[in-house]
């Protein structure tokens, strides 16, 4: 069964905006939960992070741009993204890792759940 689930994505014009969401099935008290995204051909590249701490982390490509936060009392992690550039274009997915006190020593690989991803395209 699908523990995160995306949705939001979609088509937008350069400068325009989407909000990303993603619900969990269950997030708990100590976690750190990610957005990343990937190009076909491409790495996946992490954009943002969130802990249970409230504490942020951006990509230097999004800082400014794109704002992660979250709902505990939906459980849902959400990436809101503004000012968005042909270069934005890619999938995004969010990931989770339950139990951890803090995002910094979360690897790329160390994410537990991933969900399956949502389309994001910008052009004009």
């Amino acid at each position: 069964q699908d523990q995160l689930t995306e949705s939001g994505g979609g088509s937008a014009q350069p400068g325009g905006s989407l909000r990303l969401a993603c619900v969990a099935k269950y997030i708990g008290r100590r976690f750190c939960m990610a957005w990343f995204r990937q190009a076909p051909g491409k790495e996946r590249q992490r954009i943002a992070t969130i802990e249970h701490s409230g504490a942020t982390t951006y990509a230097d490509s999004v800082k400014g741009r794109f704002t992660i936060s979250i709902d505990n009392t939906k459980d849902t992690l959400y990436l809101q993204m503004n000012d968005l550039r042909p270069e934005d274009t890619d999938m995004y997915y969010c990931a989770m890792e339950r139990g951890v006190s803090t995002c910094l020593r979360v690897g790329d690989a160390d994410f537990a759940f991933y969900g399956q991803g949502t389309q994001v395209a910008v052009s004009s």
